[in-house]
């Protein structure tokens, strides 16, 4: 893999940041993915991640929405006024949506625009996918919407579980183009996350944070703090770089009632923040 150059300093955006109210004093927000609580509605998720004590949620495609909205489901297809009651749901519960995925996004700029629209809509920094095929139409639309694009790794042998095929994709392109590092699915790849980190840092935009028992086969997600994935020195690093995205909070374990070890990976998170830069 090729090292994170200094010449990639040049290249991050200086476009649309995850909205204040959601950043903690290190400079990211502690979001929790909603995918952590899909048991549940997302009226639900967003009302478990502000009482976790996180600011920020990462939502995904086909979740049901719940609440006066029933089985609809979240969808770039979602109209106006059930976004504007998505959002006032948000806010009341204290949480801001910062991201939109894992979801799959066409090549075609017609599609493809369909969810940069919802994204702007929604006021979101960023979206989360795969679609790596896409890679054109999706930094021509990153830099029209001023949204970043966020590459996400499933574990292997999934097309992009290997750092390299995501950093040989993206290296020259725009700034808004970037990963989502799944730190839970590159260690059951058998990869070391921080040495992952340490050479793709200036094109981290948003994380999928996890801690596991151990590297190299697959274990169940752990509250930060008590497996082998340090998470501490991965934010150390890729803050140097002027990381400034979601920490997404992504637990798939305990699924019916993880609310106690989500709002102990967000005391993490503070607890980092507050060490790192002040109150949190």
């Amino acid at each position: 893999m090729v090292p994170a150059a200094s010449a990639l300093l040049a290249l991050r955006s200086h476009g649309k940041p995850v909205p204040a109210a959601a950043l903690t004093s290190s400079g990211f927000a502690i979001s929790v993915q909603c995918w952590s609580f899909n048991r549940f509605t997302l009226w639900e998720a967003i009302e478990m991640a502000g009482a976790a004590g996180a600011a920020a949620v990462e939502v995904y495609p086909g979740q049901k929405i719940g609440g006066e909205l029933g089985d609809t489901k979240l969808d770039p297809a979602l109209s106006d006024e059930n976004i504007a009651k998505v959002l006032a749901h948000a806010a009341k519960n204290g949480v801001t949506p910062v991201n939109f995925g894992v979801t799959g996004i066409s090549k075609d700029e017609t599609e493809a625009r369909k969810t940069f629209e919802f994204a702007k809509k929604m006021g979101l920094y960023g979206v989360t996918t795969e679609s790596l095929d896409a890679l054109d139409t999706l930094e021509k639309l990153a830099k029209e919407y001023d949204i970043k694009v966020c590459f996400h790794n499933h574990p292997r042998p999934s097309a992009l579980w290997n750092p390299d095929t995501i950093w040989e994709a993206i290296k020259d392109r725009h700034a808004n183009i970037g990963y989502c590092a799944d730190l839970g699915h590159w260690a059951t790849s058998g990869l070391e996350p921080l040495e992952v980190i340490k050479k793709i840092a200036p094109r981290v935009l948003a994380f999928h944070m996890k801690d596991r028992e151990v590297v190299g086969k697959a274990s169940h997600d752990r509250p930060f703090g008590t497996g082998v994935i340090d998470n501490v020195a991965i934010l150390d690093e890729v803050r140097k770089h002027g990381f400034a995205g979601n920490v997404s909070i992504e637990y798939e374990h305990n699924w019916e009632k993880s609310l106690p070890e989500v709002a102990q990976c967000v005391g993490f998170l503070r607890g980092y923040s507050k060490t790192r830069g002040g109150a949190a």
